[in-house]
Protein backbone atom coordinates (compact mmCIF):
# COMPACT_ATOMS: atom_id res chain seq x y z
CA UNK A 1 0.00 0.00 0.00
CA UNK A 2 1.41 3.32 -0.92
CA UNK A 3 0.69 6.65 0.95
CA UNK A 4 1.71 10.45 1.73
CA UNK A 5 2.15 10.09 5.54
CA UNK A 6 4.35 12.23 7.68
CA UNK A 7 7.96 12.02 9.37
CA UNK A 8 6.86 12.37 13.15
CA UNK A 9 9.50 15.27 14.13
CA UNK A 10 9.33 19.06 15.41
CA UNK A 11 11.31 20.58 12.37
CA UNK A 12 11.00 24.48 13.34
CA UNK A 13 14.30 25.77 11.50
CA UNK A 14 15.08 25.39 8.33
CA UNK A 15 18.56 25.60 8.37
CA UNK A 16 19.20 22.97 11.22
CA UNK A 17 17.41 20.44 8.68
CA UNK A 18 19.53 21.53 6.25
CA UNK A 19 22.45 21.35 8.11
CA UNK A 20 20.97 17.28 8.96
CA UNK A 21 20.77 17.07 5.13
CA UNK A 22 24.13 17.86 4.35
CA UNK A 23 24.95 15.47 7.62
CA UNK A 24 23.60 12.17 5.84
CA UNK A 25 24.67 13.73 2.43
CA UNK A 26 21.23 14.15 1.49
CA UNK A 27 20.39 17.00 -1.30
CA UNK A 28 18.31 19.61 0.55
CA UNK A 29 16.06 21.22 -3.05
CA UNK A 30 15.25 24.71 -1.94
CA UNK A 31 12.22 26.05 -3.68
CA UNK A 32 11.23 22.42 -5.44
CA UNK A 33 7.52 22.70 -5.35
CA UNK A 34 6.81 19.02 -5.25
CA UNK A 35 8.01 15.85 -4.67
CA UNK A 36 8.67 12.40 -6.18
CA UNK A 37 6.64 9.80 -4.50
CA UNK A 38 4.56 6.77 -5.87
CA UNK A 39 1.78 9.19 -7.64
CA UNK A 40 -1.37 8.06 -6.70
CA UNK A 41 -2.72 8.20 -3.39
CA UNK A 42 -4.06 4.80 -1.63
CA UNK A 43 -5.25 5.09 2.01
CA UNK A 44 -3.83 8.05 4.04
CA UNK A 45 -2.75 11.24 3.24
CA UNK A 46 -1.91 14.61 5.66
CA UNK A 47 -3.72 16.12 7.51
CA UNK A 48 -3.72 19.39 5.35
CA UNK A 49 -3.87 18.21 1.64
CA UNK A 50 -6.25 16.19 -0.42
CA UNK A 51 -6.73 13.48 -2.65
CA UNK A 52 -5.77 16.50 -5.18
CA UNK A 53 -3.13 18.09 -3.55
CA UNK A 54 -0.40 15.25 -2.58
CA UNK A 55 3.02 15.44 -3.64
CA UNK A 56 2.97 19.22 -3.08
CA UNK A 57 5.70 20.76 -0.89
CA UNK A 58 7.74 24.32 -0.47
CA UNK A 59 11.27 22.38 -0.56
CA UNK A 60 12.26 18.56 -1.26
CA UNK A 61 15.23 16.33 0.23
CA UNK A 62 16.80 14.06 -2.71
CA UNK A 63 17.79 10.54 -1.10
CA UNK A 64 20.74 9.05 -3.51
CA UNK A 65 19.54 5.24 -4.26
CA UNK A 66 16.07 6.20 -3.85
CA UNK A 67 13.61 6.62 -6.01
CA UNK A 68 11.86 8.84 -4.14
CA UNK A 69 12.23 12.34 -2.15
CA UNK A 70 10.81 13.55 1.17
CA UNK A 71 9.05 16.85 0.52
CA UNK A 72 9.07 20.09 2.83
CA UNK A 73 5.68 21.82 3.38
CA UNK A 74 5.61 25.01 5.41
CA UNK A 75 2.73 24.65 8.44
CA UNK A 76 2.73 28.01 10.43
CA UNK A 77 5.56 28.08 12.31
CA UNK A 78 6.96 24.17 11.71
CA UNK A 79 7.80 22.54 8.82
CA UNK A 80 6.12 18.69 7.90
CA UNK A 81 8.67 16.79 6.16
CA UNK A 82 6.34 14.35 3.82
CA UNK A 83 6.87 11.07 2.50
CA UNK A 84 6.14 8.16 0.82
CA UNK A 85 7.70 5.10 2.85
CA UNK A 86 6.73 1.81 0.04
CA UNK A 87 9.70 -0.33 -0.01
CA UNK A 88 10.03 0.19 -3.57
CA UNK A 89 10.62 4.12 -3.41
CA UNK A 90 14.07 3.36 -1.02
CA UNK A 91 13.40 5.95 1.41
CA UNK A 92 12.98 3.78 4.27
CA UNK A 93 15.81 1.63 3.48
CA UNK A 94 18.24 4.71 3.59
CA UNK A 95 16.53 6.82 6.13
CA UNK A 96 15.94 3.96 8.48
CA UNK A 97 12.28 2.93 9.79
CA UNK A 98 10.49 6.06 10.28
CA UNK A 99 13.28 8.39 9.09
CA UNK A 100 14.74 7.98 11.93
CA UNK A 101 18.27 8.24 10.52
CA UNK A 102 16.85 11.98 9.39
CA UNK A 103 15.40 12.26 12.63
CA UNK A 104 19.23 11.51 14.71
CA UNK A 105 20.53 14.09 12.26
CA UNK A 106 18.23 16.85 12.85
CA UNK A 107 18.52 16.08 16.60
CA UNK A 108 22.72 16.43 16.74
CA UNK A 109 22.21 19.17 14.54
CA UNK A 110 19.66 21.59 16.52
CA UNK A 111 21.32 20.20 19.80
CA UNK A 112 24.88 21.95 18.62
CA UNK A 113 23.34 24.67 17.57
CA UNK A 114 21.49 25.33 20.69
CA UNK A 115 24.96 24.54 22.81
CA UNK A 116 26.72 27.25 20.52
CA UNK A 117 24.09 29.56 20.85
CA UNK A 118 24.30 29.52 24.62
CA UNK A 119 28.02 30.37 24.71
CA UNK A 120 28.87 26.05 25.14
CA UNK A 121 31.73 24.34 22.85
CA UNK A 122 30.62 21.38 21.80
CA UNK A 123 32.80 18.19 21.12
CA UNK A 124 31.01 15.31 18.54
CA UNK A 125 32.49 11.64 19.44
CA UNK A 126 31.14 8.90 17.06
CA UNK A 127 31.66 5.20 18.78
CA UNK A 128 32.53 2.30 17.37
CA UNK A 129 28.43 1.23 17.56
CA UNK A 130 27.75 4.30 15.59
CA UNK A 131 26.52 6.37 18.58
CA UNK A 132 27.29 9.96 18.19
CA UNK A 133 27.82 11.09 21.60
CA UNK A 134 28.02 14.81 22.15
CA UNK A 135 30.25 16.73 24.98
CA UNK A 136 29.45 20.07 25.73
CA UNK A 137 31.45 22.59 28.29
CA UNK A 138 31.19 26.54 29.06
CA UNK A 139 33.32 28.65 26.36
CA UNK A 140 36.65 28.85 28.55
CA UNK A 141 36.40 25.34 29.44
CA UNK A 142 38.47 22.56 28.27
CA UNK A 143 36.88 19.31 26.48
Amino acid sequence: MSHITEIKIKVTDLSVLKAACQRLHLDFSEGQKDYVWYGSAIGMIPKDQTLDTPGICDHAIKVPGAKYEVGVRKQGKEYLLLWDNWTGGGLEQILGENAGLLMQAYGIEKTKREARRKGYLVQETKQDNGVVVLNLSPTGGTL
